[in-house]
């Protein structure tokens, strides 16, 4: 099984998306700060190196465990939702919820009233037939945390190669903010390729967008 489609099995290309581009845009930030540090005469490679990793890794355990909870809330949530169903008052009150949970006003569809009112009143018989399963981590929720912590810990890392190699700190970092606006193009260009936009553009965007916020992200001190 290729890692493209070991993320995609666990983690949503929106989810990946954005894990990958964190990691970048913290690297990147990193990158850009160290020039502006440097024409002060004060920067050092070897530190850049290990504050640009020790920080990712640190946000990448950060983001893997907000992860696994955020996916166990939301089964939970669903959950509670159902054993709610089963103690609604009346027929009418119980509908009503399942058209709140689960309305397709948002979904590229155009559902006739008819369709959507049996899809729910189907959900409904459902619900009152079934008993929600008890809620716990799963093998998915670790390996998708495990996946996410790869994404942001990771995707930065060929970007300070050019410091391991080089001795020229000023070449250095130009290889190195090179390296990782094109790996935030590639980032784009593999998600542009899950939606109706032209994946080239869909890159240039992400590109644009995540240079942007580093200059934002530096301008604030961050």
């Amino acid at each position: 099984m290729s890692i493209r489609t070991s993320i995609t099995r666990y983690l949503e290309p929106g989810e990946a998306l954005g894990e990958a581009l964190f990691g970048l845009i913290m690297a990147l930030t990193f990158a850009v700060g160290a020039r502006l540090v440097a024409i002060q005469g004060a920067f050092a490679t070897r530190a850049l190196i290990f504050t640009a990793i020790g920080c990712n890794v640190a946000w990448g355990v950060i983001d893997a465990t907000l992860f696994s909870f955020g996916g166990l809330f939301q089964r939970s949530r669903r959950a509670r939702f159902f054993r709610a169903l089963k103690n609604a008052g009346t027929q009418e009150a119980a509908l009503a919820a399942v058209q709140e949970e689960f309305g397709l006003e948002d979904e590229p569809l155009t559902v006739i009233r008819e369709d959507r009112a049996r899809l729910h009143a189907s959900i409904l018989a459902l619900s009152r037939h079934s008993t929600p399963a008890r809620v716990h981590v799963r093998r998915q929720d670790l390996v998708g945390a495990l996946l996410v912590f790869g994404l942001v810990s990771f995707t930065g890392l060929p970007g300070v190669v050019p410091l391991l190699l080089l001795d020229d700190s000023w070449l250095a970092l130009r290889l190195t903010d090179a390296v990782l606006i094109s790996l935030l193009f590639l980032v784009g260009y593999w998600w542009g390729r899950h939606t109706d936009v032209r994946p080239w553009l869909v890159g240039l965007t992400v590109v644009l967008l995540g240079v942007s916020m580093v200059f934002v992200a530096v301008a604030l001190g961050g």
